[in-house]
């Protein structure tokens, strides 16, 4: 697991970039993929276990997105030790990461059996829905631990610039899984249970390769594979504000939906269209966001400050690049790729209210992707979890529930969107100007 020959850790230019995005691009997709696969196969059950799996699978989405502190940070420190030519804090930052990860997997297991059952009530509003969701989370949440240690296996990979490692190791195990739940569930007849053990065979052949991995890399290098309290308290200082972060986001996008469902089942399913195109771009934006860390951060480990503006430049004009070249492919597909999702006439009329806030954001959400991954990789998360708090509380749920009371619709939701990521703009866009991130030398 090397840096490919002919580049080097500090390599910004447009091959190693488009490598390094391409990788992390490959591990986003895999699982978005693979869900799709097991919706389809226990869509064919009927409608109460699709359901109940919708209601499982939001709960388990829970932890992927509040364990992404796992990947985010250790992706900073273990780049930064890597590009500071110290391998083996890179790994020790691995090792730390992914006892981490272990422990709040249990955590999660112990948690959510208990909890599972009112969840589950809440969410599925009773009766033989919750059931059934009950039954599959009790049995999916045994893969939280394989969940959590792969963002920790991903972190730390990509902190070294490993871009064939990850892929394989997901691949494998989305890719085993996929097979199996459709033999599990139909083959066998154990229906929807049967994917929730496919899901956590994945997970346990990802955590089987990654900690496999990591304990080749530690005992090669002489990196002591016990839990170290330094370096977990570091690992979680570093957490702490990148879990404000995401619960900023979950708090904007939830509130979103709940609005939109005010508006009547066409808001909210014309808003459920617009927004699956968004995450799909924040998807492949976020891989050269990924790209610009293990950059940066290998950079500020060098402590080559002229490479880190070399990167920040090089990168966010990527960024803004192919977010151009998106809008203009979603403005030319404005009367067609609606149609793909729903055929519902209502559902199509109210679709344009989204739709060009959704086109106009592209630009600007190449450029704040790109230079959130450029803060990430020199580990500014205070700042940027204390800029989307404010961006939230003071753009876009002040908007969204002014949409509500005024009765401005989809287009108010979208409205508040569009003043959250031009305020993130304007505060990635200055604090990049300034030299108060760019802190150099080892982590």
């Amino acid at each position: 697991m090397t840096t490919p020959p002919g580049s080097t850790p500090l390599d910004a230019g447009p091959g190693r970039v488009l490598s390094l995005s391409a990788a992390a691009l490959v591990v986003l997709v895999a699982e978005p993929l693979y869900l799709l696969v097991d919706t389809a196969v226990v869509g064919r059950l009927g409608a109460l276990p699709l359901g109940a799996l919708a209601v499982g699978a939001v709960v388990l989405a829970q932890v992927s997105s509040l364990g992404t502190f796992l990947a985010y940070g250790t992706t900073a420190r273990a780049a930064r030790a890597f590009g500071a030519g110290r391998r083996d804090r890179a790994i020790a930052e691995g090792v730390a990461a992914t006892w981490l990860a272990l422990l709040a997997g249990v955590a999660v297991i112990v948690v959510g059996q208990v909890v599972a059952r009112p969840v589950a009530e809440a969410l599925g509003d009773g009766g033989l829905l919750a059931d059934e969701a009950v039954s599959w989370m009790r049995i999916a949440l045994w893969g939280a631990p394989g969940i959590l240690v792969a963002m920790a296996g991903n972190g730390w990979m990509r902190g070294v610039q490993s871009t064939r490692a990850p892929v394989v190791v997901v691949l494998a195990g989305n890719g085993a899984s996929a097979v199996a739940c459709p033999i599990l569930v139909h083959g066998t007849g154990l229906g929807l249970q049967g994917s929730a053990i496919a899901n956590v065979g994945a997970q346990s052949i990802v955590l089987a390769l990654f900690v496999g991995a990591l304990v080749r890399e530690a005992v090669r290098l002489g990196v002591p594979l016990r839990p170290v309290p330094d370096d977990l308290r570091a690992q979680l200082g570093l957490g702490r504000d990148l879990l404000l972060r995401s619960l900023a986001f979950q708090a904007c996008f939830l509130s979103a939906t709940a609005v939109c469902a005010r508006f009547g089942a066409p808001s909210v399913a014309a808003h459920q269209v617009v927004l699956q195109l968004w995450t799909f771009m924040a998807t492949v934006l976020d891989s050269l966001a990924i790209a610009a860390q293990q950059l940066v951060g290998a950079a500020l480990g060098a402590s080559a400050a002229g490479s880190v503006r070399a990167v920040t430049t090089r990168v966010t004009g990527y960024g803004i690049v192919l977010g151009t070249a998106a809008g203009v492919v979603f403005a030319a597909l404005a009367g067609v790729l609606p149609r793909v999702f729903t055929p519902d006439a209502a559902v199509l009329a109210t679709i344009p209210a989204a739709w060009w806030f959704f086109v106009a954001l592209q630009p600007v959400a190449g450029f704040v992707f790109a230079l959130d991954g450029v803060l990430l990789g020199a580990a500014d998360a205070a700042f940027l979890g204390r800029l989307t708090l404010a961006c939230a509380l003071f753009g876009f749920l002040p908007v969204i529930w002014a949409s509500l009371a005024f009765g401005w619709g989809l287009a108010g939701v979208w409205a508040g969107l569009s003043l959250f990521m031009l305020g993130r703009a304007v505060g990635v866009g200055l604090r990049a100007r300034g030299d108060g991130w760019m802190v150099t030398g080892p982590a």
